[in-house]
């Protein structure tokens, strides 16, 4: 059986810590920015980290 690759699309939108954590960017802060609040728009910057379930299935794409 060949070795699976790695989803790009993936590879480019996270990060995984070296604890194996996985970190994304917040939803909802790319545009339409002017009608959120200044304190909204503070909480969506920077990354989030993943929950379980999700960090399992992205860490599956990334072959991690």
């Amino acid at each position: 059986m060949p070795k699976l690759k790695s989803h790009s699309g993936t590879k480019d939108r996270v990060r995984v810590t070296k604890n194996g954590r996985v970190r994304v960017r917040h939803s909802h802060a790319s545009h339409f920015l002017q009608k959120k609040s200044g304190a909204r728009k503070r909480k969506l910057a920077g990354l989030e980290t993943l929950n379980a379930t999700n960090t399992n299935i992205i860490r599956k794409k990334l072959g991690v």
